[in-house]
């Protein structure tokens, strides 16, 4: 009977550190780049895609449409993301709803930088949140 093997942890999280140093490469807006979801608490399986989450300083695009701009197909599972601005991510952290907790609480940190027209964003040491300075 065969056997289907699903790439571990390991695996995915070089993988996606070497697909977003690419993606900051090309991207001088970037400011943040993640991931979150099952592989980032450890409690994923064969079946599990990677969920990734964005920051970047601005976008002329809506934010269901900014995901479309992002290659995954390099990455050795199925993926998605979320592309947020700057302020979409302040708003959305504001609410504190069930979205907001779970990428404060869970997302693994691959790129962080600051965008010098914007206000410097800093993890906060208690939860995780990116918050103005």
């Amino acid at each position: 009977m065969p056997v289907f093997v699903w790439s571990g942890r390991d695996e995915v999280d070089g993988a996606a550190r070497a697909w977003a140093t690419g993606v900051a490469r090309r991207v001088p807006h970037l400011l943040r780049l993640g991931y979150f979801g099952s592989y980032a608490r450890g409690d994923h399986g064969v079946g599990s895609d990677l969920d990734l989450g964005a920051i970047v300083a601005t976008s002329d695009r809506a934010l269901v449409d900014r995901g479309c701009e992002r290659d995954l197909t390099t990455l050795p599972v199925p993926g998605e993301i979320l592309v947020y601005t700057g302020a979409e991510w302040e708003t959305l952290q504001a609410t504190g709803g069930h979205m907001a907790r779970a990428l404060a609480q869970e997302t693994v940190w691959m790129v962080t930088r600051h965008d010098p027209r914007e206000p410097p964003l800093r993890v906060s040491p208690t939860i995780g949140s990116v918050r103005a300075a």
